[in-house]
């Protein structure tokens, strides 16, 4: 799914006419970041919510950046662009990047990208309601956006993303859980040009020895296999829990030096 859109700009913070929410929060999901939930009233109810409910949040204008952004304080976003930009600005005559924003959601993550002076940004999301809320709040943002599932190599996508010669990837929020697979971030990873960086964000539990997930053995393994190479790195706070906890991550930047071979265990 391609497309562009004049509609009038929401900004990031839910402002510009967008509706502001009554929110509970609190609870305790527990370890389980993926199940934590919150409580909004729609429509004069109230309904409960896994903060991971993107399709539900995203068909809601305004209501993922008032709860991320505002009331639980995610910093992921100017995280990692923080540390792409101090690695671009280590490389010698470095061009306007062409990147890849895979699980981009609503464009929040763009929004920062977009001060890099990307020669172009591309949207990727396995939710068309990702694709609608980019489109509705942040138009022009985005070349293009496709709404694909990045496992499925017959998607016609494909030669779109294979034709845009990607230098970049960012992936922000959207890994170690069950967002996106390993495979699909592979996949991904491949279409970036050999010598490309990569960025992404992890919890900082997934990277530790005790963690034995597909996603921590894949990542550790690429570095391992120099497949990719670090270029920069920070520990931060990515946002309050629903209980008021922090969650702390940590944001990669990666040059890429070849492809994930195809004999690779991915599960």
């Amino acid at each position: 799914m391609v497309r562009t859109d004049t509609r009038p700009l929401v900004e990031a913070n839910g402002s510009a006419g967008a509706a502001r929410y009554e929110l509970r929060l609190g609870g305790d999901s527990g370890d389980d970041q993926h199940e934590e939930t919150f409580e909004v009233e729609l429509d004069g109810e109230w309904r409960e919510l896994r903060s991971h409910d993107y399709d539900v949040i995203f068909s809601h204008p305004g209501l993922y950046e008032q709860l991320f952004h505002d009331e639980l304080d995610c910093r992921s976003p100017e995280a990692v662009t923080r540390v792409l930009r101090s690695v671009f600005s280590e490389r010698p005559g470095h061009a306007a990047p062409r990147i890849l924003d895979v699980g981009a959601g609503n464009g929040m993550v763009a929004e920062q990208l977009a001060t890099l002076e990307p020669e172009y940004i591309v949207g990727l999301d396995i939710l068309p309601e990702a694709a609608e809320a980019a489109w509705r709040d942040r138009p022009g943002l985005y070349s293009a956006y496709h709404v694909m599932d990045l496992t499925d190599m017959t998607d016609p996508s494909w030669h779109a993303l294979e034709d845009d010669h990607f230098d970049c990837m960012t992936t922000v929020a959207a890994l170690g859980f069950a967002d996106i697979p390993p495979s699909a971030f592979v996949n991904a990873f491949n279409l970036v040009a050999d010598g490309g960086l990569i960025a992404f964000n992890l919890k900082d539990a997934f990277l530790d020895g005790e963690d034995d997930t597909g996603f921590a053995r894949l990542i550790r393994h690429m570095f391992d296999e120099g497949v990719l190479v670090l270029s920069g790195q920070e520990h931060y706070r990515h946002r309050l829990s629903v209980a008021g906890e922090p969650l702390h991550y940590v944001a990669f930047v990666g040059e890429k030096h070849c492809p994930v071979p195809p004999d690779w265990d991915l599960e």
